[in-house]
């Protein structure tokens, strides 16, 4: 579980109920309003001995505000002690969530405006791990429903038309392509190896089976040509190796031989994308849970392993969980 922190910096707030922002409060700062990171804080229950999210949703923005999701559920659906589905695009500038009273998947941009509403279909009666990923641009929405208890397959659904694509059963989501026309899955084989697939929400897809540096990567990223595949490989603290970057070509099964990233041996990779202009995004993180962290978003280049930050913030030990832009 994650937790982001509120620095002092983050003093002033607003809120977003069904509708959109508080009047005003959007235009707080020029330019169109951006998320970093949401996060929900985590509460005690001394009867059941358990941690629990409670509270509201809050979202970290670029511009140092912080903005409280009122519509968003906490908790899922008959499980108190775990959250409810929640994403931002890669962006910072759509959010997806499950609405409060009656756990409809919602997307909603971060500057206000109309929310849209998916189809109640797309949240099921008895729908289990219910997990969600925008594209980055989040003009789409993938929901992975998990094999218990419900057996479901992933939906893609592009949320201005309700188009939706229904990819194979027992394939597990892993994110969008930088252009947000393809998606990557991975799914664990009989013979304890992992397939990679990319399908192209048009039409089509490439699939293979990559070696176990890839598959075993902390973060995976596909790239806007649909079939190059950038692997984050954790550091070693007792070796002191740094972590690595790396990339993987599905349809050649070539594997580059990669480059050592500038960070020390104990920074976990979070979350990578590819941006459309093909540079790749990562953020990474130190500290463990029940400690304040830091999260630095880095933008790398994948031959090189030079890696330039673009962005930080402190996560606090306060939280139950967090989701980053592009989770």
């Amino acid at each position: 579980m994650r937790h982001p922190s509120v620095t002092a910096a983050l003093l002033a707030s607003a809120v977003i109920g069904g509708l959109g922002l508080t009047p005003g409060a959007a235009h707080a700062q020029a330019g169109t309003p951006a998320a970093r990171a949401a996060w929900i804080k985590s509460c005690h229950d001394k009867k059941d001995d358990t941690d629990y999210p409670c509270g509201h949703w809050k979202l970290v923005m670029r511009d140092g505000r912080q903005v409280v999701v009122r519509d968003a559920a906490g908790s899922k659906a008959g499980a108190k002690d775990e959250t409810a589905a929640f994403a931002i695009s890669a962006d910072g500038r759509v959010l997806a969530y499950q609405r409060a009273r009656d756990h409809r998947l919602v997307v909603q941009p971060v500057a206000g405006g109309p929310a849209k509403v998916l189809p109640k279909s797309a949240v099921p009666k008895g729908a289990g791990a219910l997990a969600v990923m925008l594209s980055p641009k989040g003009d789409r929405v993938m929901i992975d429903y998990g094999n218990e208890p419900l057996r479901r397959p992933i939906t893609v659904i592009t949320v201005a038309t309700g188009q939706t694509t229904t990819l194979p059963l027992g394939d597990s989501m892993l994110g969008f392509s930088g252009d947000g026309d393809e998606v990557l899955t991975s799914r664990d084989l009989s013979d304890n190896t992992t397939r990679l697939a990319a399908y192209r929400l048009g039409g089509g897809s490439i699939k293979r089976t990559p070696p176990q540096v890839v598959y075993g990567a902390e973060a995976l990223a596909l790239a806007p040509d649909g079939r190059t595949v950038a692997a984050f490989i954790g550091g070693n603290a007792d070796r002191k190796k740094p972590p690595r970057v790396r990339t993987y070509d599905l349809e050649s099964g070539e594997l580059s031989a990669g480059a050592d990233l500038p960070l020390k041996p104990d920074t976990e990779t979070e979350t990578a994308w590819w941006g459309p202009d093909g540079r790749i995004h990562a953020t990474v993180r130190r500290g463990d849970d029940g400690e304040a962290a830091v999260v630095r978003v880095l933008t790398v280049d994948p031959q090189s392993g030079k890696a330039t930050q673009t962005d930080a913030y402190t996560i606090s030990k306060t939280r139950f969980e967090h989701v980053e832009a592009g989770e």
